[in-house]
């Protein structure tokens, strides 16, 4: 039903009455939404909940060697063309089958060599974002701006038996700086930047106050694109994105039974084809 929404999207932005198919040229803002979709692979993934658990590595003993699918949607509002504000929904959840080579120690509970498993890494977010742009040309674009993103986080290890089961779920905000440029290289052809990211330590700006002042996270989420301008409603693009970071470090009141202690970094690369109608 998504992708058959999008679809509707596309073919009405391609009607020769479309071009302001979100909007009228006499206004003093602008919508755009976009949508892009393809395939992601995890360049390195580790992750260990309690201090004596395990360092588990999800490419080479968790079976996320292999590709998965990628997709983002995101709705914009431009004020008199300087102002704008981002709203992204990032759905990222990785699920794989495995038999573990080793025991694996999950804060209190022991899973034993060669029992299947089933593994859940689940980290979907939301942001909204808001961006200033420098460059007062309607075709060109150098923004930066601040985000909030919201983290919706659960992760699961399970045996196949249904006899063990941890989960850890968990939502929290985190403050973000952003950057995003377009570039024109000829009448219908662009390129573009875009970077989110920061790193802290610390309470509160880590995105939680059950944390100790050492505990510290991060997170990148940086993408090259190459552009064609189909119609003044349509933009076509194609995109390599790095998405990464995580967070180490230790509650104050553990949530879970166990230590509280977390260490847990992610890396992928995605690939995906996307658009902007406007």
């Amino acid at each position: 039903m998504r992708l058959a929404a999008v679809i509707a999207l596309v073919v009405a932005a391609l009607q020769p009455a479309a071009a302001g198919w979100l909007n009228q040229t006499n206004h003093n803002f602008e919508f755009r939404a976009g949508y892009e979709r393809g395939f992601f692979g995890v360049l390195e993934h580790t992750i260990q909940f309690g201090r004596g658990g395990t360092q588990f590595d999800y490419v080479k003993e968790g079976n996320q060697n292999i590709l998965f699918p990628f997709e983002r949607l995101s709705a914009e509002l431009h004020l008199r063309q300087r102002h704008g504000i981002v709203f992204l929904i990032q759905p990222l959840d990785v699920r794989t089958v495995a038999s573990l080579q080793n025991p694996l120690v999950v804060d209190t509970d022991t899973f034993p060599a060669g029992t299947p498993m089933n593994l859940r890494y689940g980290f979907d977010f939301y942001r909204l974002s808001y961006q200033y742009d420098f460059w007062p040309e309607p075709e060109r674009e150098l923004a930066a701006g601040l985000s909030l993103q919201l983290r919706d986080a659960s992760i699961a290890f399970a045996s196949q038996d249904g006899r063990k089961l941890r989960v850890y779920q968990d939502v929290g905000p985190v403050p973000i700086l952003r950057l995003r440029t377009r570039l024109p290289l000829s009448r219908v052809m662009w390129a573009g930047a875009e970077v989110d990211g920061f790193y802290a330590q610390g309470r509160v700006v880590t995105g939680s106050t059950n944390v100790e002042s050492t505990f510290r996270g991060a997170i990148l989420d940086a993408s090259l694109r190459y552009g064609l301008t189909f119609r003044d409603a349509l933009d076509g693009f194609v995109n390599v994105r790095y998405l990464g970071g995580g967070a180490s470090g230790q509650q104050e009141k553990p949530e879970n039974p166990g230590d509280g202690y977390t260490d847990n970094w992610l890396g992928t690369v995605s690939l995906t084809l996307g658009f902007y109608i406007r």
